[in-house]
This record gives structure tokens, C-alpha cells and sequence, in this order.
């Protein structure tokens, strides 16, 4: 089930959705370091671990840039609690344990991650409304964040390829 609208048509449902980006991403990277410690020592690797650091670096860096966009809005906000809940909802069905390891977890996340903000892409270029901020600045900003994703994914693809 997508959260994201054929389209947005105004600050508080764009507020909404850039809300539901900043929990996905705290999300994605709480869940790939909690799987990470979880592991033996001697599962543990520093190529893994420099992946989810830099995934760490960046989801901070997303999550700054979406709170920028949400501040600028002329838009209530939404308890966080709200958010918290809508995105497990809707992208917390599956645990750490449904996957065969951190890998496949992470790749998981940066999927999820990618699609949501190219399903939000999507959304913003299909409306013509006016929002609090410039347009095309909302959309270089969603659009670098669905490109970083992109990378992402490739990333950890090519991580998981080295070690099969």
C-alpha cells in the first residue's frame, strides 16, 4: 500500500509526506545498525560496517534537508507518533529476521527508500499546486534524495556480488 497520493495539492499533505520521508529514514538506519550490532564478532566486517556508516551520514543529511522543506511550509504539523505509526504501517511489515542477513536488510531499506521518494517525485511533478516552497527547489531536493537511494541500492548491491 502506497502512502504517497497520485498527486499533492497542498502544503499540509506535501508536510504530511515529507514527514513519513524523515520517519523512513530514521527508520532504515535504526534498523540497519541494530542488525548489524546484532551480529557474532566474527560476522562482523569493516566493509559492511563503512557501508552503514556512510547510509547512516546521509539518512542524517536527508532527514535535515526534509525538516527544512517541512519548516518552510505553511503546514500543521503532524505528531510525530502519527508518522511513526503510518510508516510502520505501511513500510514496516517485515523485520530484520525476514532477511538472510545485514545486507540483504539494508538493500531492503535503501529499496524502500528509493521508491517512496520516486513515487513522491512522481506526486509533486503530476499536481500543479503552489506550495510554501519553490517547486522546483522541492524537487531537486527529492529528486537528489531518490538519486542517492538509487546509489544506494547499487552500493550494497555490489557489496552483496563481492561476497557471493
Amino acid at each position: 500500500m502506497s502512502t504517497v497520493a497520485a498527486r499533492v495539492d497542498s502544503d499540509d499533505q506535501l508536510a504530511r509526506l515529507l514527514q513519513i520521508g524523515i520517519v523512513l529514514e530514521e527508520v532504515v538506519e535504526a534498523r540497519a545498525h541494530r542488525h548489524y550490532q546484532s551480529l557474532p564478532e566474527d560476522e562482523r566486517d569493516d566493509a559492511i560496517e563503512a557501508l552503514l556508516s556512510a547510509a547512516s551520514e546521509e539518512s542524517a543529511e536527508h532527514r535535515r534537508q526534509l525538516e527544512e522543506l517541512v519548516a518552510a511550509l505553511d503546514a500543521d504539523s503532524i505528531p510525530f507518533e502519527d508518522v511513526k505509526d503510518l510508516v510502520a504501517q505501511s513500510y514496516g511489515q517485515t523485520g530484520p529476521e525476514d532477511f538472510d542477513g545485514v545486507l540483504y536488510d539494508q538493500l531492503h531499506g535503501e529499496e524502500t527508500a528509493y521508491k517512496f521518494y520516486d513515487d513522491l517525485v512522481d506526486a509533486v511533478e503530476s499536481g500543479s499546486a503552489s506550495f510554501g516552497v519553490d517547486r522546483e527547489e522541492l524537487l531537486a531536493v527529492l529528486r537528489e534524495i531518490r538519486h542517492a537511494e538509487a546509489e544506494g541500492v547499487e552500493e550494497v548491491a555490489k557489496l552483496m556480488e563481492a561476497r557471493a
